[in-house]
């Protein structure tokens, strides 16, 4: 089950910023719901991002990350126009993927 992805990139003065938000429960496995029972593990493992499908980041997730995680990071040489793309996979296996155009600001 793939989840909604948000994103922008902006290039301003030559640096593209890129901010990500995931919805995501990232379940730590050690929360107990109100049954007293354990939830079961569910979380982001790794994230990749790729400019025009060349990768620029690869990010090794585990449970201490939040729910709905945001990310920013930055890219040189990205020209408007261009596509940036993310993908998630979990250690469920579902997998999550958006990708936008580079505008100006």
């Amino acid at each position: 089950m793939a989840r909604d992805i948000k994103m922008r990139a902006q290039l301003k003065g030559g640096i593209t910023e890129v901010k990500v938000l995931m919805s995501h429960p990232m379940e730590t496995g050690r929360r107990k719901n109100d049954l007293e029972e354990t939830i079961p593990a569910h979380f982001i493992q790794l994230v990749t991002a790729a400019l025009n499908g060349a990768p620029v980041l690869e990010a090794q997730w585990g449970t201490g990350v939040s729910k709905n995680p945001y990310l920013t990071f930055y890219l040189r040489n990205a020209k408007a126009g261009d596509k940036v793309a993310v993908t998630w996979h979990d250690n469920k296996g579902e997998t999550g993927t958006h990708e936008i155009a580079v505008s100006q600001a």
